[in-house]
């Protein structure tokens, strides 16, 4: 390992912060020859149980069960908040959902969301700077062509994909971009293929060199469209749930793919590989037939586990251990400081992060321990939630009363606690006021009277 990892550990610690792009500086540019590449596939709206090493019962998943039997699978890693872009936003910057400069999904005409600003500090900047060749292959959210959160401008060398989250409801588009370039396509081609092909295509370009390849796939988000429904085709089941099932086994088969060019190449023992989901399942007669978020209560857009936690894989063979099970917390503010560690890559000096680097549980062990997790999100209307050791805090609206659940006891949340526990409402109030800072793009909504409920189905937008 110790070729592996910087001498000196970067530990980020969990700090308060008064805005997302604060303190950016450039970091020196550095590039050992034999660092790890890291390889991050992320799911859009995959439930917690939506694999088989999760417990599906129904969809087959090999390649991905074969990665978990080969590595170490978390059973409590979080998404960064219970939406599309802000959760993609968290994981690229290090920032919780309480400091981080998107909140909620917010489209910006004629293409594209919201944009992160120029400057910002992503983890793709850093090992760009680190001397990693960085991709990303899928769909973006963060910022349409030309503005200052394309992906060109936040640290990827190459990107082939979506840039806006709201046609990426489309597998057969019109087109897709490749490096701020509109690529023509028929309207008959399925686009998770052409994107599995340039990620296949792009590791074999850039195999002599450390690379970051981030691959945000489309893949269970609705429509539910697929070119065929494979072993799927004959069972009882509604046309959807076929289709739905056929997607996620054609995303796992690419992995498999992708894992298998690893091997080829010679860079299984020298890449870190993740897999996870940017939020929970989207909720519908899916996540019902299919049991999406298992025992978990909630669905996309609530603060309650079924809407955060995610199933995480990594997988590096001789480094992160076989076969394991972690229940290790964590979410995607880290991921920034963990490839930090894992790189040896500098953030700029005072820059302050929400996250810690991870890498001791990647490696089998426990992490230190911290004050608490934090997760905010201001769609359809403001909300918030705080994880401070097994007690999971819930304000499901602005001026909803807080719910306390024990997780350890009760992973369903089912009991709410805080008639109870009155002294656990009171940390929480704390922790929930002094997480986080006020967005001016993205000020605090009041729940509409009875439709505030946090795990009601609120369709599936983007």
């Amino acid at each position: 390992m110790g070729r592996f990892i910087c001498a000196a550990v970067i530990r980020l610690v969990f700090v308060a912060v008064g805005g997302a792009s604060a303190g950016v500086a450039t970091a020196e540019t550095q590039s050992p020859p034999d660092r790890p590449n890291i390889v991050f596939i992320m799911a859009d709206d995959l439930g917690y149980a939506d694999l088989g090493c999760y417990g599906q019962e129904k969809i087959r998943t090999p390649n991905l069960d074969r990665m978990a039997a080969e590595g170490l699978r978390f059973t409590q890693a979080y998404c960064g908040t219970s939406v599309c872009a802000p959760s993609r936003c968290i994981l690229m910057t290090g920032l919780h959902g309480g400091h981080s400069y998107i909140r909620a999904n917010k489209a910006t005409p004629p293409e594209g969301q919201e944009p992160i600003p120029a400057g910002t500090f992503t983890v793709a900047r850093m090992l760009q700077q680190a001397g990693y060749r960085t991709a990303c292959i899928g769909k973006w959210g963060l910022g349409g062509t030309g503005s200052s959160g394309a992906p060109e401008k936040q640290g990827f060398d190459h990107f082939f994909g979506y840039i806006c989250q709201s046609k990426a409801h489309e597998y057969y588009p019109e087109y897709l971009w490749r490096n701020g370039q509109r690529v023509e396509l028929d309207g008959r081609t399925y686009s998770h293929d052409l994107m599995a092909d340039d990620a296949l295509k792009w590791v074999r370009d850039n195999r002599d060199r450390p690379f970051f390849l981030y691959l945000p796939f489309t893949i269970p988000h609705s429509k539910l469209q697929v070119p065929d429904l494979g072993p799927y085709a004959d069972e009882p089941w509604i046309p959807e749930a076929k289709a739905f099932a056929a997607m996620i086994a054609r995303m796992d088969r690419d992995i498999g793919r992708l894992l298998d060019l690893l091997k080829e190449l010679g860079l299984d023992t020298k890449t870190l590989v993740m897999f996870t989901s940017d939020n929970g399942s989207f909720g519908g007669r899916m996540r019902d037939f299919f049991k999406s978020g298992g025992e978990l209560r909630g669905i996309k857009r609530s603060m309650y586990e079924g809407g955060l936690r995610v199933p995480m894989i990594a997988r590096w063979p001789g480094h992160v251990p076989a076969g394991k099970v972690s229940d290790e917390p964590w979410a995607f503010y880290d991921f920034l400081p963990t490839c930090a560690e894992v790189a040896a890559a500098r953030p700029p000096a005072g820059l302050k992060l929400d996250g810690i680097s991870v890498l001791p549980a990647l490696l089998g062990g426990r992490l230190p321990a911290r004050e608490y997790l934090y997760w905010e999100l201001h769609e359809p209307h403001s909300q918030q939630a705080a994880r401070f050791g097994d007690i999971k805090a819930v304000r499901p609206g602005w001026n909803a009363p807080i719910e306390i659940y024990d997780l350890k006891a009760d992973p369903g949340e089912q009991h709410n606690l805080a008639g109870v526990r009155p002294e656990l409402v009171k940390k929480a109030e704390g922790l929930l006021k002094s997480a986080r800072v006020d967005s001016t793009l993205w000020p605090i909504k009041l729940p509409r009277a009875a439709t505030a409920t946090a795990s009601r189905p609120a369709g599936n937008r983007e």
